[in-house]
């Protein structure tokens, strides 16, 4: 049975990985050269999309592990 305490800790957990999961995709954004979002948008760059893209998800694999233990 859904419990406020369990709700709760739903909430908490899924909005921490949501901050995190932001916080370093902008850290990798400022770490690689140029403009990720700039790249990909204005010039219709692919190959930046798919690093972006494989980036997001390595990213929030590891928020998962380290969320589930």
């Amino acid at each position: 049975m859904l419990t406020t305490d369990i709700f709760l800790a739903t909430l908490i957990y899924a909005v921490m990985g949501i901050v995190i999961f932001i916080v370093s995709f902008v850290l990798v954004d400022l770490l690689t050269p140029g403009k990720l979002w700039a790249e990909i948008i204005e010039r219709k760059n692919m190959a930046v999309a798919l690093l972006a893209g494989a980036v997001a998800i390595g990213i929030s694999n590891i928020i998962a592990a380290v969320m589930h233990g």
